[in-house]
């Protein structure tokens, strides 16, 4: 293998996934007599949806038993992967609109539960509305539970229905009840944690480099670096998705809380003792399931990994990440247009750099100066830009609020919402490009106290306080 990723790497590993998958399909559809039939055409026109209407149906049907139920789903499951995009899209639409709740029946049903004259009449009532509002698409779609792989299946739709859906409500019905579905199969009760290692078999490794949303993995020699002894690697797996990865969270074990992720991921640094470290950095969490989204585990996940690591190595102190501000630009600019992120001296300090004359704001020499290529190198615009980019910061993770009344950045909402506290920002802690654009170069450390998490939690939960630490709460109210 190369020791860098190669362009196209994700949709390599899916293709040998899918490939795999109709492969298996093929001899389960194989296995019943009749089910397998002509292919229909990659656009599914017309005459195509027709007989593919007629697929649905004999899923719906029953007959024949198990073994025929689990061929023809099987079958029609190979017949959505051989489509088109466009093709795609009609059968979805097909089972949005064809196999939704019949709505006279429901009409009926809540006629009847009205009308009921006794408890009986009204219990009887209750049963048939709630068979009534089931729609036959769900019950189409469960069949692929029995199928290997087939729950996989079902979250990569509905990661293409929430790509096609919009404002269609068909579609947006279609995933819905695929989300409420995928809910009760990923409750967190059925959820495995596992530890992964560089001992992993290669597919797996592989899914790790594709899935990685945070800090992009260069190659195998550094996805070897962030598997050492002194990192943990640490995923959830569903018991029908064994060999996919739900989300997964990476460690490094070091002796203080670290501020720099350049340092954390140089592949040239010695590897150190975890017997000897006093603190668990949390320097990376990817969802890596799209279908998943809205269907939360990740706070579950960084619980149960402090608890695994606290009862490994007894030593570490704290637990605490190290993360990006992904909005704080975006911010920044907004607030900009409404003046004042500066105070007068700041502002003085910034127009001493050399201003385009003076008519130029503070806030606008701000923004100026972090849209220039390489300004965190000029050692000048850097110190100028330190301490109003840190209190700034600072301001935007603990007031800064969307319209739902939670953290404006969505990292801080997590961890917050985790029962984390806001402990620390770091200056240039992350200059990549990516970390540069987002986040002004400035990374923040989540603290993980475990005697505080739970009142931490219910305290942002139910009157939106952010627990963070004086030095934090002072910067936020400097001037």
């Amino acid at each position: 293998m190369s020791d860098h990723a190669p362009s196209g790497f994700l949709d390599g590993v899916l293709d040998r996934t899918l490939a795999n998958l109709r492969s298996a399909w093929r001899e389960i559809a194989l296995s019943a007599r009749g089910v397998l039939s002509g292919a229909l055409r990659p656009d599914l026109p017309e005459d195509d949806a027709a007989r593919l209407h007629q697929k649905m149906l004999s899923c719906l049907d029953g007959r024949g038993g198990e073994v025929t139920a689990r061929a023809r789903t099987a079958e029609l499951g190979r017949t959505y992967l051989a489509l088109n995009p466009a093709g795609r899209e009609r059968f979805l639409r097909l089972l949005a609109e064809e196999f939704d709740t019949d709505h006279d029946v429901i009409d009926d049903c809540c006629a009847l539960v009205g009308a009921a004259a006794d408890p009986a009449a009204r219990a009887a009532a209750e049963r048939a509305l709630r068979a009534a509002l089931a729609p036959p698409r769900v019950t189409l779609l469960r069949q692929f539970n029995a199928l290997p792989e087939g729950v996989k299946f079902l979250v990569d739709r509905r990661a293409e229905l929430i790509e096609v859906a919009g404002k269609d409500p068909a579609l947006r019905g279609l995933a819905d009840d695929l989300r409420d579905l995928l809910a009760n199969w990923f409750d967190i009760g059925f959820l495995q944690l596992r530890r992964i290692t560089w001992e992993a078999p290669a597919a797996l490794l592989e899914k790790l480099m594709a899935y990685e949303a945070v800090h992009e993995i260069q190659g195998w020699t550094d996805l070897k670096n962030r598997l050492e002894v002194d990192r943990r690697c640490f995923a959830f797996f569903h018991p029908r998705m064994p060999d996919e990865p739900l989300i997964f969270v990476e460690v490094a074990l070091v002796a203080g809380i670290a501020g720099d992720i350049h340092a954390l991921l140089d592949e040239a640094a010695p590897i150190g003792n975890p017997q000897t470290a006093d603190a668990a950095i949390f320097y990376s969490i990817s969802n890596c399931q799209k279908g998943l989204v809205g269907i939360s585990f990740g706070d579950f996940l960084i619980k149960r990994v402090v608890d695994a690591l606290a009862g490994e190595l007894p030593r570490l102190k704290s637990f605490a990440t190290l993360s990006p501000l992904p909005g704080f630009r975006t911010w920044l600019q907004t607030q900009s247009e409404r003046g004042g992120l500066l105070g007068a001296g700041e502002a003085r300090a910034l127009q001493a750099l050399g201003g385009d004359g003076g008519e130029e704001s503070g806030d606008a020499i701000l923004l100026r100066l972090l849209a220039r290529p390489g300004w965190h190198e000029d050692a000048r615009v850097a110190a100028a830009l330190r301490e109003p980019l840190l209190r700034l910061g600072a301001r935007y993770l603990l007031q800064a609020r969307a319209p739902s009344g939670r953290a404006l950045d969505p990292v801080a909402h997590f961890h917050l919402s985790n029962g984390a506290r806001v402990e620390r920002l770091n200056w240039l802690g992350d200059v990549s490009p990516k970390g540069l654009q987002q986040s002004a170069g400035i990374m923040v450390n989540y603290l993980y106290r475990l005697a505080d998490i739970e009142a931490n939690h219910e305290a942002y939960r139910d009157a939106g306080q952010v627990a963070a630490a004086a030095a934090v709460r002072n910067l936020s109210r400097a001037t």
